[in-house]
């Protein structure tokens, strides 16, 4: 089981010389991965609040938001040589599958094949419409957008005519990503997310889960993967664990979980530094 990081690089504390030390010192532990979450922009009043905090609402400093996964991972990729990057997730509900199969098919290319692709389809309503798109049928407009993606990297000469997105013209992307297939890790709980894993995923994305949560996840997935055609075999199981006890993760691993990506948490240096140590103290357990 490879162990991950997972970062919410925020300004103003997330400084490049922060984010630099981060991806050096977690490259240089032997750490997998390192992972970032998206969102363009925040509220202060949303209908639906943020699932993993008390108050809905995501904790970012006075004055700050969250820092722009590929911008901060092409600023990665250019200090490291072997951590991979990956997504959890990007907002493909608020996403052109246009534009954004050009910009991971860039970053894959210029960081040698060390991209996954994490996706959803998020839960904050005010950004999906403020990005230009509708909420009601996010659900099919991510299906076609990973139908659009995948078309995108492998296909020479691509034409797409769906309901929620159309490439009329015979159009080439390039470059296509280094990976022969970029891992494409589908999150999300829900039963139209398990669906749309087992049909368009190469893995599974499970959020904030422990080891009995993930357990009853795992038997929904392996439903819809038979319901798909396949069956879990090489298909990737990534989490993000609420608990990281020696037997909390000896749980993940003995169900079967690939990869876990731990919570890095705070950026302020008092807190980083120990932060760190603790998750190289995990990774060279679990290697």
């Amino acid at each position: 089981m490879k162990i991950g990081v997972f970062g919410t690089f925020m300004s103003p504390i997330g400084t490049p010389e922060i984010i630099a030390k981060v991806a050096a010192q977690v490259e240089q532990a032997g750490i997998d991965s390192l992972w970032m979450g998206e969102h363009v922009v925040l509220f202060d009043e949303m209908e639906f609040g943020y699932p993993a905090s008390k108050d809905g609402k995501i904790p970012v400093p006075d004055g700050g938001g969250m820092l722009d996964p590929v911008a901060t991972f092409g600023f990665i990729a250019n200090a490291t040589t072997t951590l991979r990057m990956g997504t959890g997730i990007t907002l493909i509900s608020q996403r052109h599958p246009l534009y954004t199969a050009k910009e991971f098919a860039t970053l894959d290319w210029l960081s040698n094949g060390r991209v996954d692709f994490g996706v959803g389809v998020g839960w904050c309503k005010e950004e999906v419409i403020s990005s230009g798109f509708s909420w009601e049928d996010r659900g099919p407009r991510a299906d076609e957008f990973l139908d659009v993606v995948g078309k995108l990297w492998t296909q020479e000469l691509t034409t797409y005519d769906g309901n929620h997105f159309k490439l009329p013209y015979p159009c080439r992307l390039d470059p296509k990503p280094v990976q022969p297939r970029m891992p494409v890790l589908v999150g999300g709980h829900s039963a139209p997310a398990l669906r749309r894993a087992a049909e368009y995923g190469t893995g599974w994305y499970g959020f904030a889960l422990n080891s009995e949560m993930t357990a009853a996840m795992l038997n929904r997935l392996d439903q819809a993967l038979a319901a798909a055609g396949r069956s879990r075999g090489t298909f990737e199981i990534v989490i993000t664990p609420l608990q990281e006890t020696p037997e909390e993760i000896d749980a993940f691993a003995s169900m079967g979980v690939d990869r876990l990506v731990l919570h890095m948490g705070s950026q302020r240096a008092e807190r980083l530094e120990p932060r760190l140590l603790e998750m190289e103290r995990i990774s060279g357990e679990v290697a």
